[in-house]
C-alpha cells in the first residue's frame, strides 16, 4: 500500500475514517489531482466559477440524473418503449454553502418525477438554513447575516428570506414550550431578563421569565420562556402552574430573587419546596447602595456572610460587618439582608456539595450572561415571539434547551453524585417519584 493511500485511509489525525460522517469518500489522491488541475487552468478554489462551486454543481446534477434513472427504470440512451421518458432539463438557481449555483434539473415527459436531492420549489440547500439559524442564534442581526453570507459564501439573500428561515423555528419553539417535563426536579432556578419589545406602537421594557431546572442526572435545562410586561409574583405563579401542568409534581429547592410574594407563590404550587434566595441577586442588589470606589471592597466583605459554615456564623458575620466603619456607611444593606434572611438561611443547612449546586454563579447566571450577549445587539424586538425565538435559539446554541433528543449540559459528575446522595438523605423518598 502506498504512503498516499495509507494517508487517505487513516487520515491526518491517525484514525480510521468514519463512513457514517461521510469520511473517506474522496481520497487524498483525487483531491490533489482536482486542485492541481484547477491551478493549471487558473481556476480559483472558491468564488463564482471556483472549483468548489463547479464540484457542487456536478455532484448535484449527477445525483439528480441517477434519481431520474431510478424513477424511469432504464439507463440513458436505452429504449423506454411506450412508457415515460426523459424530457430535457429545467434551469434552477440554488443557494448553497458553496455559493449560488445554476443547476440543470432533469425532467420526465409525464411530469411524475419528484427529485429528493433538490426538491421541487426548493431554492436553497438545508445547509444555508442551518448557517442562517446559527448566526441568528449568536446574536447577529439580519443585516449582519446578509453581509456575512455575501462575504463568505457569495450568496445574496433578502431580509425577508432570512426572517422566513428563522420563523420556521417558531413551530419548534411551540412544541418545546409544551413538551412534557420530569415529575421531580431537585433544583429549579427562576429569573427574568429585561428586554425591549415593541408593543402597541411603542418600545417598552418586558421581562422574559426563564425557569432553569436541574434533573436527577445533573443535567441543566431551560424549562421554558415566558414574556410579560413586568416581573411579578402573580405572573411567576402562572409560570409555575404551567410547569406543574406539564408534569412537574415536586421540586426540592426553588432558587429565586427576593421578589415580594414569590416565596408564597412557590409554596402554593409545590408546598414542600424550600425557597432559597439567590445569593448573586442579593449581592447585586446590595451593590446599588455602594459608591463605585467601595464596590470591590464591600463585595469581598459580604462574601464572609454567605460563605460562612453555619447560620450562626453568618449572622455573626452580618452583625460584625454592619458595626464596621464601612458597614455604617451603608445601613440599607443590613436592612436588605435582614428582610431576606428567612430565604437566605436555608442555604446554611446544606452541605458543601449541595451549596455548589444552588449557588447560582455557575448556573443560571452563566446562562443569563450568554443570553444577554445575544439580545443586547438589537435595539428592540418587534414582537414577543421574536424575543422568545432568539432566546430559544440561544439556549439551543448553549445546549441547555434539552428536548428528549438532546443530552443537555451536565454538571460535574462527581460533585453531582455527592449532592444527589445528600438530597436523598435530606428529602427522603421524594426523589423516588422519578
Amino acid at each position: 500500500m502506498s504512503d498516499m493511500t495509507e494517508t487517505a485511509r487513516v487520515g491526518r489525525r491517525g484514525r480510521e475514517p468514519d463512513p457514517e460522517r461521510g469520511e473517506g469518500l474522496v481520497d487524498a489522491a483525487l483531491a490533489e489531482e482536482l486542485v492541481a488541475r484547477a491551478r493549471e487552468q487558473g481556476v480559483e478554489l472558491l468564488g463564482e466559477n471556483g472549483l468548489l462551486r463547479q464540484m457542487t454543481k456536478a455532484v448535484l446534477e449527477r445525483g439528480l440524473a441517477e434519481e431520474l434513472t431510478e424513477h424511469l427504470g432504464y439507463e440513458p440512451h436505452e429504449r423506454a418503449g411506450a412508457g415515460n421518458a426523459r424530457n430535457g432539463t429545467t434551469p434552477k438557481r440554488l443557494h448553497s454553502e458553496a455559493g449560488t449555483i445554476d443547476l440543470d434539473v432533469p425532467r420526465d415527459r409525464v411530469g411524475s418525477f419528484e427529485p429528493r436531492l433538490v426538491r421541487k420549489g426548493q431554492r436553497r440547500l438545508d445547509g444555508i438554513d442551518k448557517i442562517v439559524i446559527g448566526l441568528y442564534a449568536r446574536g447577529m442581526t439580519v443585516r449582519d447575516i446578509r453581509a456575512h453570507l455575501v462575504e463568505i459564501y457569495d450568496v445574496e439573500v433578502s431580509a425577508d428570506l432570512i426572517s422566513t428561515i428563522t420563523d420556521a423555528v417558531l413551530e419548534e419553539v411551540r412544541d418545546w414550550q409544551a413538551r412534557p417535563l420530569d415529575r421531580v426536579y431537585p433544583v429549579i432556578f427562576l429569573d427574568a431578563l429585561i428586554c425591549k419589545v415593541r408593543s402597541e406602537g411603542t418600545v417598552r421594557n418586558k421581562a422574559a421569565h426563564l425557569a432553569v431546572g436541574v434533573d436527577v442526572d445533573g443535567r441543566k435545562e431551560v424549562l421554558g420562556i415566558w414574556v410579560e410586561h413586568t416581573e411579578g409574583a402573580k405572573f411567576w405563579l402562572r409560570v409555575m402552574n404551567d410547569l406543574k401542568a406539564r408534569g412537574v409534581e415536586d421540586v426540592l429547592i426553588v432558587v429565586c430573587d427576593g421578589l415580594t410574594g414569590l416565596p408564597a407563590a412557590v409554596t402554593a404550587v409545590w408546598p414542600d419546596a424550600i425557597v432559597q434566595t439567590c445569593v448573586v441577586h442579593l449581592v447585586r442588589a446590595s451593590m446599588r447602595w455602594v459608591n463605585y470606589k467601595d464596590r470591590k471592597k464591600v463585595a469581598a466583605q459580604l462574601r464572609s456572610i454567605y460563605a460562612a459554615p453555619t447560620e450562626a456564623a453568618a449572622r455573626d458575620a452580618l452583625d460584625a460587618w454592619t458595626e464596621s466603619d464601612i458597614g455604617r456607611q451603608y445601613p440599607a444593606i443590613k436592612r436588605q439582608w435582614e428582610a431576606a434572611w428567612e430565604q437566605v438561611i436555608p442555604f446554611f443547612a446544606f452541605p458543601p456539595e449541595v451549596r455548589k449546586v444552588i449557588y447560582t454563579t455557575n448556573m443560571i447566571e452563566s446562562i443569563n450572561y450568554q443570553l444577554r450577549k445575544i439580545t443586547k445587539t438589537r435595539g428592540h424586538f418587534p414582537t414577543d415571539e421574536a424575543l422568545i425565538k432568539l432566546l430559544y435559539l440561544g439556549c439551543k446554541d448553549l445546549g441547555v434547551e434539552h428536548t428528549r433528543n438532546t443530552a443537555g449540559r451536565s454538571l460535574a459528575t462527581g460533585s453531582w453524585r455527592a449532592a444527589l446522595n445528600q438530597f436523598d438523605l435530606m428529602f427522603p423518598g421524594r426523589l423516588d417519584r422519578v
